[in-house]
């Protein structure tokens, strides 16, 4: 189906909203769900099948092609995919899948992390790393995967409330209150602080994952180090992110 096509269609189903039409929209943009999700289970591993992660997103794809209007001018599949997304952490968040044992061991992961850079004062490397968790790398390069999940949905909810793409179409007012605009504002600049605090190779890879939405693969040929790398350049990023952002975690809700 062309451009023209699928105007005629989104035409055709805001005038009517018929179901017929609403199925048609569906099938065509189901290839988008199967894209996202495919960039979140690299995070998941075995843990969550990926036909359930595009159960989940399809409920999203359904409520954008629901709540989406044509004359916002914003191209569908951009705001798609962030509904699509949106829905599959919802409902990972509701299952609360991470357990206990798999918590305390980010901690001492992230504890590790800490202490080998101030013992060395520079990055550890994955051997490093393994020998003072006591684990071999191949077991280490499996924790960091399990662990990427936690710390992708704690970002991803800051980014739902500081990112200007985010928005409910329809239903968004058009004039915002002062304090709801000062409030963005503030929260924008607590944000790029804490991008700023980060190494030039860990504001690229929250540049290329989060806003590019490249996946390890494509991020750790752009940047020639392992996936591996890439993700423990992912996991120190987002706990400096953290800490920087703590005393500002009530503009977060």
């Amino acid at each position: 189906m062309d451009d023209k096509q699928k105007e005629e269609l989104w035409t055709q189903y805001q005038k009517t909203r018929n179901p017929a039409i609403r199925e048609q929209l569906i099938i065509e943009y189901a290839g988008l769900v199967k894209i996202v999700a495919g960039r979140l289970g690299m995070y998941l591993g075995y843990t969550i099948e990926y036909d359930d992660l595009v159960g989940y997103g399809i409920f999203g794809l359904i409520d954008a092609i629901d709540k989406f209007e044509l004359t916002k001018g914003v191209k569908f599949e951009t705001y798609a995919s962030l509904r699509i997304r949106g829905s599959i952490l919802d409902q990972i968040r509701k299952m609360d899948w991470i357990p206990r044992t798999l918590r305390q061991k980010q901690k001492k992961l992230e504890n590790a992390i800490r202490e080998l850079e101030v013992k060395y004062g520079r990055q550890a490397s994955n051997e490093e790393l393994a020998g003072e968790l006591g684990i071999s790398v191949e077991e280490l390069e499996e924790l960091v995967n399990q662990t990427q999940i936690a710390n992708l949905v704690s970002l991803d909810e800051y980014l739902e409330q500081g990112s200007e793409v985010r928005v409910e179409f329809g239903n968004t007012p058009r004039f915002e209150q002062p304090e709801k605009i000062m409030e963005r504002q503030e929260l924008k600049k607590i944000l790029a602080q804490a991008i700023d605090s980060l190494t030039e190779n860990e504001q690229k890879v929250i540049a290329f994952y989060y806003f590019e939405e490249l996946t390890l693969k494509e991020i750790s040929k752009i940047l020639e180090v392992s996936e591996s790398r890439v993700s423990q350049l992912h996991t120190k990023a987002l706990r400096k992110m953290k800490e920087r952002m703590g005393s500002d975690i009530s503009f977060f809700g």
